[in-house]
């Protein structure tokens, strides 16, 4: 029997999203997902060479593995030496920190404005895109957070 659809059940018409940039990119993920917005923290390395994680950071006596999403979506590193920030979200299995260039506003989207994501093979990371949406005459690309760490990185940790 199929899952029901509890956005339908609970009448939920829009949907409040946290944005923000890695380059000229725009994402957002879902603002209830996300515990608190950090400047950037002492990464401490893993024992072990990561493709996907910079490292760990300590919250509060919490260890939070912290994922670059310009390494996630291959994309070049910064160039200037302004820190960026660190999105602390809570994942299925755990919390994670992403560390993007500039967390930006939050956008309230009307759910029926969801647009399926665009699934090009050619297009590193459009795997994580749930959706797109438009606020303010900008596309942002809606990020399945729980899709960044698959059960083999999570084992990993």
């Amino acid at each position: 029997m199929p899952e029901p659809d509890h956005n339908m059940e609970s009448g939920i018409k829009e949907i409040q999203l946290a944005s923000f940039s890695l380059g000229d990119k725009l994402f957002a993920v879902d603002i209830m997902r996300i515990k608190e917005i950090l400047s950037p923290q002492k990464i401490s390395s893993l024992p072990r060479a990561s493709d996907i994680l910079d490292g760990v950071i300590n919250l509060r006596g919490s260890v939070v593995p912290v994922m670059n999403m310009r390494t996630r979506f291959h994309m070049p590193a910064r160039d200037d030496e302004k820190p960026g920030k660190l999105l602390i979200l809570s994942l299925t299995r755990q919390t994670l920190a992403l560390m993007v260039d500039d967390v930006l506003e939050v956008i309230t989207i009307p759910v029926g404005d969801i647009k399926p994501g665009i699934n090009s093979v050619a297009d590193a990371g459009m795997e994580f895109v749930l959706g797109v949406c438009l606020s303010n005459e900008r596309v942002y690309m809606i990020l399945d957070i729980d899709s960044l760490l698959d059960l083999q990185d999570t084992l990993e940790l």
